[in-house]
């Protein structure tokens, strides 16, 4: 299958007969990212600050440098390392926001027609595993997914040569038959070293930022415009 891919990078068609699984990513994909950028950016700031005497501006600047040093690592994505570095109950914290977890448009839509179609369909997240605990109950996330995987339990986050390896050992996939779509570029980099084929960002991560105008693969800003193909549900 090849992306018919316009000047803009949006996707214009997918060949579902031409693949045999679907790798999916959960926050920024299938899920808002404003929960998360929400809590990150400001409330775990501002729980952080009241401790020490700092407004959240104060807290925003003070932190930035310590989530830039692990960035990218399986750290930066673990609520036990946060909760250690800044002396923060991160999981009871995280689970008094959990109203604010939810479906960007028209994702569960997709994941129905998915459910019916003849495709192996893995979540693979970063989230810590009690993150993905807590949205899996708030939203009915396992129903969907053939398979859920955490990097956490990998040890590796999904911007390593070392996840793609241990998913591949644990659910093997043939890469040139695997579509995978993910917010971020970062990731998708790593997964198109190591030899995925087709591969889908979001345009509109988080519903309270304004879409992106330009990425460097292939965008979609809602599932429907990649729906053709896949089994018709009722």
């Amino acid at each position: 299958m090849a992306l018919t891919v316009a000047t803009n990078l949006a996707v214009e068609t997918v060949d579902w007969s031409q693949l045999d699984t679907i790798l999916l990513d959960m926050d920024g994909t299938l899920l808002d990212l404003e929960f998360d950028n929400h809590f990150w950016g400001t409330v775990i700031p501002e729980r952080w600050g009241q401790e020490r005497g700092l407004d959240v501006a104060a807290s925003q600047a003070t932190l930035a440098p310590l989530f830039k040093e692990v960035r990218g690592t399986l750290d930066w994505y673990c609520l036990d390392y946060w909760s250690q570095k800044l002396s923060l109950d991160i999981p009871t914290i995280k689970t008094g926001y959990s109203e604010g977890i939810r479906w960007r448009p028209q994702a569960e839509t997709f994941l129905r027609h998915l459910n019916t179609s003849h495709l192996d369909v893995v979540l693979i997240t970063n989230a810590h595993p009690v993150t993905l605990a807590m949205k899996a109950e708030r939203l009915p996330l396992a129903q969907w997914f053939n398979h859920m995987v955490s990097s956490h339990d990998y040890g590796a986050p999904k911007e390593t040569t070392r996840f793609w390896d241990t998913l591949m050992a644990e659910r093997p996939f043939d890469p040139e038959r695997t579509l995978f779509v993910d917010d971020s570029e970062y990731v998708l980099d790593a997964a198109l070293a190591y030899g995925v084929s087709h591969l889908i960002t979001l345009r509109q991560p988080d519903s309270t930022l304004a879409p992106r105008e330009q990425t460097r693969f292939p965008a979609i800003h809602h599932f429907e415009e990649i729906l053709q193909g896949l089994p018709d549900i009722d």
